[in-house]
């Protein structure tokens, strides 16, 4: 865990300082290094002896802990009044950055699948097509929220157009998934389970959730008007709420982290979500969501890319995903009649895929779907897409855009 926590916010803090990246990046690209890739290269006693064999499972469990909480806090902070009011002017950006990828994994797993150890033996084209689709469609929505924190353009129109575009997006390639999860089962009646049961669940926790945990958010704005802090109970209830919708959501055949975004958009908002997320997000981004990226990491085996078809495919699926999101939502938006650098700076945005792609990848790979060389591709292909984000936006707008009055505010 040291070894984990030194080179995550030392690679955080070199993308911070060198590149003007988001810290969420270097301790992406640290987990990788972390991984056989590199340290398993250059120093493999020291690697086989920070991370043996047995300590992969541990990692693992807390891997996923932190991935639930991180979705809990990831529902918290979804503002769905935003999202509502903005969604008509976002829908042809969205749809476009869900299609078009849709249509690219189509043309491209019948060919994927002839190559050996990319996909799973047994994994039928229907489901390749419809995992790649989603992985390809999915935007980073707490990176893009970072980035659009960090340039200053919380409250403008085209930051809530990204973000509402990107909420859009994200909901049907995470339906997606579902939807694979549940047709791998072998019994008809265990995806059923799994889609009815889904449905059933999300539409009850965010149409009774709000009334149901109202409580919560009334005793803490009580504590917050006689100056004291969240109480301890009303955290301790509100991770085992958490946990406990995360593991139903495993339970009928989903995967944890569903149950774990849905039951956080339907908790309170409010002093309730501002004091969980100041108790809970710390602790979460600096130790829990480490592990995840260096389990993420131990899992990437770039050496697997290795050939020249190999490096041909990553550099295709790299370019293909490229274009299914920040070329098809840049036209997009000139579509929709946004003039060219708004239109360029919402797929910049968009093509962002970030811890969001990590943690789809690395379901499709727990649940036997993808093989090690296509995750290590995808994984490749995350980094890259988010690194070029903030720099395309840069380059399009610059960091004075809202004090040149050309990002407007919100009305």
């Amino acid at each position: 865990m040291f070894v984990i926590l030194a080179a995550c916010r030392l690679c955080g803090w070199i993308v911070r300082r060198w590149l003007n990246q988001p810290q969420v990046i270097g301790e992406m690209i640290a987990g990788v290094i972390l991984g056989p890739s590199v340290s398993g290269v250059f120093a493999p006693e020291l690697h086989e002896f920070l991370f043996p064999a047995d300590s992969k499972p541990l990692l693992f469990a807390v891997a996923q802990v932190g991935i639930a909480i991180y979705m809990f806090l990831v529902g918290l902070d979804f503002r769905s009044d935003d999202f509502k009011a903005h969604a008509p002017a976002a829908v042809s950006v969205s749809v476009s950055g869900i299609v078009v990828p849709f249509i690219v994994a189509f043309l491209a797993t019948p060919w994927l699948l002839q190559v050996p150890d990319l996909f799973r033996e047994g994994v039928s084209r229907f489901n390749a097509t419809l995992f790649l689709g989603a992985a390809i469609a999915i935007t980073a929505f707490p990176v893009l929220a970072r980035i659009i924190h960090d340039r200053g353009l919380t409250g403008t129109i085209i930051a809530t157009q990204a973000l509402s575009a990107a909420a859009i997006g994200d909901a049907v390639a995470w339906c997606v998934v579902a939807v694979v999860l549940a047709s791998l089962g072998a019994d008809a009646g265990i995806a059923w389970l799994a889609i009815a049961g889904g449905m059933v669940f999300a539409a009850a926790l965010l149409l009774l959730g709000p009334k149901l945990f109202a409580p919560l958010g009334r005793l803490a704005e009580r504590q917050h008007d006689a100056g004291q802090p969240l109480s301890p109970t009303v955290l301790a209830v509100s991770l085992m709420l958490c946990m406990l919708s995360a593991w139903i959501s495993e339970s009928i055949g989903l995967h944890a982290v569903f149950g774990a975004f849905l039951i956080g958009a339907a908790m309170p908002r409010g002093v309730y979500a501002q004091r969980v997320r100041q108790l809970l997000e710390p602790f979460t981004l600096v130790f829990l969501l480490p592990v995840f990226f260096t389990y993420s990491g131990l899992n990437t085996q770039l050496s697997m890319v290795n050939t020249p078809q190999l490096l041909l495919i990553t550099g295709l699926i790299l370019a293909a995903s490229i274009f299914a999101k920040f070329i098809a939502c840049w036209l997009a938006a000139l579509a929709a009649g946004q003039g060219n650098r708004s239109a360029l700076a919402l797929g910049a945005l968009m093509n962002a895929r970030g811890l969001t792609e990590l943690i789809i990848v690395n379901i499709g790979l727990t649940a036997g779907i993808i093989a090690p060389a296509l995750f290590s591709m995808l994984v490749l292909m995350a980094i890259v897409t988010t690194l070029m984000a903030s720099p395309l936006f840069e380059w399009v707008y610059g960091r004075g855009a809202r004090a040149r009055g050309e990002l407007p505010p919100l009305s």
